[in-house]
């Protein structure tokens, strides 16, 4: 019998982990994939094994089997993949189906790598394809293709990596994943394996609306993992698992196995607890509904101030670099008073240590009641991070953020600084939009993103803003504008996009001033005419006026395109402040 005729009447029982089972029972330092060639009768011994304990769908034992994992070339790549898919063979007998299994590959020329791993697998009589732990579809939509126009029949399972929010490392978001995946005619079966323990898995599952074609599989970690003597050690917690995995299968999963810390005696005791020969056929689990209307973020100044037509004022404040708050919320205070719509905070910009943006933000929304828009960058948080940083910013009210890429370290700090950049600003978008859906539905936070005007390819970047808009992203913030051409620049973008923009405001106060702002900050044009306004002997007053002027032509010309003004205030002076806000009654 096929595996497509099977799976019609029966639910699937896979394998558990082989990597973590391999390490335990042989101790050697060998990576697994290794094994296929230096140590065949190990990799022989848990496959049976596994078969034994019920499986009927076996994995071969090259998840890593690429030449950049492996540092080999494809010669001999070639021949650990024929051997693992030979010794799979071999375990399983008729008694299961054997899966050639794929993991991500993070380096080199990835899709010709995958190409020739399929052509392998294909030539050694493949049928059953496992993708597994991936990040976002779009890593195996192109292998998939390649897939199936090589070998039509194919049946290929794609399975993704989640944290315990429902979120891979790229930022998608579980449900959404399955939505996509049981649209794709090239994928089959989908699911999850890994990063989380069977739990967390089902916590996540309970809140998906299983309204899909395609099976779906759930394959989670024994538990969290300890480190013991500088190896994984997972906890022994058969039972338990069994016990939730039984739970698990009532949720229309019809792939059920394991991923990192299991082995066979955790499949035998899943095998024991559900009946494999008996297809789901109703949701059992309560599942928390999810309304399909989209909802506007509540009482959001950037959609109440567009709606009567006032253009939206924000004004950004530097978090302090030490403890001392007093001059902030004196700021703070009288931008309060002067009816400013929003403060926004920078992350740490130029690379260099401030106070948390969201923190700050958080004390100045509390204390003064005024709305805050911290920055988010990219640079300094891993995904684990974030999802604490986002779920911590609602809990503490705050429902505007500018989502931003980030300025890079400083080269004189990189030896002990380093940059994580899990995510970029667009990424981070879908992340936060994700999140958004999965848990604030009725009250989500606003986003918005960067808009570089200074790029050298304008269409790359309006490229950009429209994917920035189609992630979520709610308002668009510039940098400071001086020059006409990228006033020009600004309208070409704007027409491309749907939601307010807030042209940058940034009032030069000096020669100095300018000419740093014009060398030394990427992303801003000051041309010739503007720096010879100033000259070298200027008073505070004059060079103050100087600018001021400047900037009020710019406001002048902007204000039948821009929906509203974002001020920089050089060196927090009030005195600018009070010129700017004045210009904008």
């Amino acid at each position: 019998m096929n595996f497509r005729e099977y799976i019609k009447n029966n639910r699937v029982l896979y394998d558990g982990a082989f990597s973590t089972y391999y390490a335990e029972i042989n101790g050697k330092c060998l990576v697994p994939e290794m094994a296929n060639i230096k140590d065949r009768e190990t990799v022989l011994k848990i496959h049976k094994e596994y078969v034994d304990a019920g499986a009927v769908l076996i994995r071969t034992n090259t998840f890593e089997a690429n030449t950049g994992s492996l540092g080999c070339d494809k010669e001999e790549l070639k021949s650990i993949i024929k051997a693992g898919w030979e010794i799979a063979k071999e375990a399983c007998g008729d008694k299961a189906y054997v899966a050639a299994d794929i993991g991500p590959i993070e380096t080199g020329a990835v899709l010709k790598e995958y190409e020739f791993i399929i052509d392998c697998f294909i030539e050694q009589g493949a049928e059953i394809f496992n993708f597994e732990s991936f990040a976002d579809i779009d890593d195996v939509i192109r292998p998939l293709e390649y897939l199936k126009k090589q070998k039509l029949d194919a049946f290929a399972i794609v399975n993704f990596c989640l944290n315990q929010h429902g979120f891979t490392q790229r930022g998608a978001g579980a449900e959404r994943l399955l939505e996509k995946c049981d649209g794709i005619d090239t994928i089959d079966a989908m699911g999850f394996n890994c990063g989380v323990g069977p739990i967390h898995l089902q916590n996540v599952l309970k809140k998906i609306k299983f309204n899909f074609s395609k099976p779906v599989a759930a394959l989670p970690n024994s538990s969290y993992p300890s480190i013991i003597q500088d190896r994984m050690v997972f906890l022994d917690n058969i039972k338990y698992f069994s016990d939730v995995m039984k739970d698990v299968s009532s949720m229309n999963i019809e792939f059920l196995g394991g991923c990192c810390g299991t082995t066979p005696k955790y499949i035998k005791a899943l095998n024991d607890a559900v009946d494999f020969s008996q297809k789901p056929h109703e949701l059992k689990a309560a599942l928390l509904e999810n309304s399909d209307e989209h909802k506007e973020p509540k009482n959001n100044v950037f959609f109440a101030n567009k709606a009567k037509g006032e253009k939206i004022i924000a004004v950004e404040l530097d978090p302090p670099k030490n403890a001392d708050t007093t001059k902030l919320m004196e700021t703070a205070n009288y931008l309060k008073k002067h009816s400013v719509d929003i403060i926004t905070f920078a992350d740490s910009p130029s690379g260099r240590t401030r106070a948390d943006s969201v923190l700050v933000s958080t004390k100045v929304a509390r204390e003064v009641g005024i709305n805050v828009m911290p920055h988010i960058c990219c640079r300094d948080r891993n995904a684990i991070s974030m999802s604490s940083l986002l779920l911590g910013a609602h809990i503490n009210d705050i429902r505007n953020l500018l989502v931003i890429t980030g300025d890079p370290v400083p080269s004189a700090s990189r030896e002990q600084v380093k940059s994580v950049f899990n995510f970029d600003s667009i990424k981070l978008m879908k992340y936060i939009e994700n999140i958004n859906e999965e848990n604030f539905p009725d009250d989500k936070i606003c986003f918005g993103g960067a808009i570089n005007y200074a790029r050298r390819n304008l269409d790359v970047e309006v490229r950009r803003a429209v994917e920035k808009e189609k992630a979520g992203a709610k308002y668009f913030l510039t940098q400071p504008v001086y020059d006409d051409k990228d006033i020009e620049s600004l309208k070409y973008i704007k027409s491309f996009l749907s939601v307010p923009i807030l042209f940058g405001v940034m009032p030069l106060v000096s020669y100095r001033n300018a000419n740093f702002i014009r060398n030394e900050l990427p992303g801003i044009t000051i041309p010739d005419w503007i720096i010879d306004r100033f000259s070298m002997d200027m008073s505070k007053e004059e060079g103050e006026k100087v600018g001021l002027e400047i900037a009020f032509d710019i406001m002048e010309k902007v204000k039948d395109i821009a929906d509203g003004y974002y001020f920089t205030i050089p060196f927090n002076r009030l005195s600018i402040c009070e010129a700017l806000l004045k210009k904008c009654c």
